[in-house]
């Protein structure tokens, strides 16, 4: 009998000696669609134990005992709980977080009164506050910063028959916008550019055969908001590298520690992200570490990308705190850059911030000198912008603008994903700077035209052939897109407007008949990343009469989006065009979206006419500030 109770308490001791074994758990994280979780934070209840999804949504975590319980975080999704009872794979479903916002909501100019407002947010809580402050208070304090936009006008072809912009493959006002209307706003109008919103979206053009880096494609049609228009559409297809045959990369993160950078759509995102960068690099690549509050430092030597864990074990001990240098930290960090400065390679600073820098060098003015300087020294520069509040979108726009680099909004680990995995070769590797565009129109056929958005990418015309001007940067599988609106000779039109008949200049008359089927002529100029000297293409284009519904789906997406940026800018050009109109035309030119942007742009749209809709049937009052 003693032999029997021996054997049983052995045996219990076994299976829980079993129970209480380190055990190693997998799995993946997927949202209510199926579609991968990045950056979720996977802790052991109780315990400082933790790790986070990769860009696949999967994770794996070494845990005290199969009897561990499991938590799953992410911003903008419900906390949920996973008791493992010895279960080593685990595969779960986030839901969106559901919650109601209170009766004031901030907009960029002032504040508007409405009833309670049910969101739901699939991509993050776009602003955390602290606790105890209402948003009647979170008004007061909104200090977003977005410099005023003057729509283009139409320009007539006789008096100025030359059009010339820099290029923009920024995406930064599309997913800033998209945050604010999730979180039940509509935005201001400063913060809508329609080129950013067009750009955000990446679109089916040939990749280049010739030696040039990008491949030219135009397009033209009738404007759908407006029958009797043209619409010209121009898009640039950057050469596609693979990653294997990219050039090595010396990065560094500079990183906003500041006090300002404490909410969970600031610092801990910025962390999430920049591991999904982590995760990218090469044994080639190396990576520095500086970070700034009052004073910048250096948290990580240029350390081999095949070192990921110690380069996360860095970004992991980041804590947020005290005022903001941001002058001090970019110094350094481009000091740090040049040090390490690798000749044909991708030498980048990748700055992480909401732009709120208070202490030293502040003003944007010398801000701006500053990066002008530095980008001498053929260090690129992106921009990496988080939060909200007191996000200075104008800053942000300047830094990346005068610094040979780029500009994202990061609104969510989605887009952390978008930015820095899927679209990683565009982010971190130019294949040609100062991308400027002129395009001659022939008055034969245009008597006015009109450059939708890219307001601040104007340039002079003289600019062009000028290599001292800056202009825009084109990465690795980048495409941009252009559009023109025409208006035929013989249309008769209240947007074009007159000026005195001149008494001592002559019309000019085009005397090459050969020419007069050509509506434009469009030149580019660019340079190689490391040359100094640029190089130029031509491309004329011949009138065409290619009916709306038999245009590429190219062209028929990016006019819906075009479209759904006027609107919420209430353009005056905007015309005939709805939120249902740009819904119909852009399901009507969805095409394979792999990704689900453009079936998240429709969604956007609903949830815009939604909001339209609840404003007209309610009594609001507007205070302007």
């Amino acid at each position: 009998m003693r032999y029997i109770f021996t054997t049983l308490v052995f045996i219990a001791a076994m299976f829980s000696t079993a129970f209480y074994e380190p055990v190693l758990v997998t799995g993946k994280v997927t949202d209510e669609t199926g579609a991968a979780l990045a950056g979720v934070s996977v802790t052991e209840k109780g315990q400082k134990n933790g790790t986070a999804t990769d860009a696949n949504g999967s994770f794996s975590i070494k845990v005290a005992s199969a009897k561990s319980t499991l938590l799953f975080q992410y911003v903008g999704y419900e906390t949920q709980e996973v008791k493992l009872n010895s279960q080593q794979t685990v595969n779960i479903k986030l839901k969106p977080s559901v919650g109601k916002l209170e009766e004031v909501v901030v907009i960029g100019y002032g504040t508007k009164k409405r009833k309670e407002l049910t969101y739901s947010t699939p991509s993050a809580i776009y602003g955390s506050r602290a606790p105890g402050l209402s948003m009647h208070d979170a008004e007061v304090y909104n200090t977003e910063d977005y410099d005023g936009i003057t729509e283009n006008r139409f320009r007539k072809v006789t008096d100025e028959p030359l059009s010339t912009f820099s290029i923009d493959v920024d995406g930064a006002s599309y997913s800033n916008v998209r945050r604010m209307i999730n979180y039940g706003q509509m935005p201001a109008e400063g913060a809508v550019r329609v080129e950013e919103f067009i750009n955000y979206f990446k679109y089916n053009y040939p990749q280049p055969t010739g030696n040039d880096p990008f491949s030219i494609n135009t397009e033209m049609s009738a404007c759908p908001w407006n029958k009797e228009h043209k619409l010209v559409m121009v898009g640039l297809q950057g050469k596609e590298i693979a990653t294997t045959n990219l050039p090595p990369s010396n990065l560094v993160f500079l990183i906003d520690v500041s006090g300002s950078m404490s909410d969970a759509n600031k610092l801990p995102l910025v962390k999430a992200s920049l591991k999904l960068l982590v995760d990218q690099l090469r044994e080639q690549d190396h990576v520095a570490i500086v970070v700034y509050a009052g004073a910048a430092g250096l948290v990580l030597p240029s350390t081999n990308g095949m070192h990921k864990e110690k380069i996360m074990a860095a970004i992991d001990k980041l804590e947020a705190g005290g005022s903001t240098a941001g002058g001090a930290g970019i110094k350094l960090a481009y000091n740090v850059a040049k040090e390490q400065f690798k000749k044909g390679g991708n030498n980048r600073v990748i700055l992480c911030t909401d732009g709120d820098f208070n202490v030293g060098m502040s003003s944007d003015d010398a801000m701006e000198r500053l990066i002008e300087e530095e980008r001498k020294s053929g260090v690129f520069l992106t921009v990496l912008g988080y939060g909200m509040g007191n996000y200075k979108d104008n800053k942000m726009q300047k830094l990346a603008n005068k610094g040979n680099g780029n500009h994202a909004y990061i609104d969510g680990m989605n887009e952390a994903k978008k930015v820095l995995v899927n679209e990683f070769g565009g982010t971190m590797f130019t294949i040609a700077k100062d991308v400027k565009l002129q395009v001659e129109f022939n008055p034969v056929l245009v008597q006015a035209y009109r450059l939708v958005g890219y307001e601040n990418r104007l340039l002079n015309k003289e600019d062009f052939n000028n290599d001292k001007k800056d202009a825009g940067e084109l990465g690795s599988g980048h495409t941009v897109t252009a559009l023109y609106e025409i208006i035929p000779v013989g249309v008769e039109s209240d947007f074009i407007e007159d000026v005195d008949e001149l008494k001592y200049q002559q019309p000019a008359k085009n005397k090459k008949s050969g020419l007069k089927n050509e509506i434009m002529t469009i030149k580019f100029r660019y340079k190689e990343p490391d040359a100094n000297e640029s190089k130029l293409m031509v491309h004329p284009l011949l009138d065409e009469k290619i009916p709306f519904e038999k245009t590429s789906e190219n062209f028929r997406f990016a006019t819906a989006v075009a479209q759904f940026g006027m609107l919420l800018r209430n353009s005056e050009f905007k015309g005939n065009t709805t939120y249902e109109k740009v819904i119909r035309q852009a399901n009507a030119a969805i095409g394979a979206d792999k990704e689900g942007y453009r079936t998240e742009f429709i969604k956007l749209v609903q949830n815009v006419q939604s909001l339209a809709k609840k404003h007209t049937k309610r009594d609001e009052s507007v205070v302007i500030d």
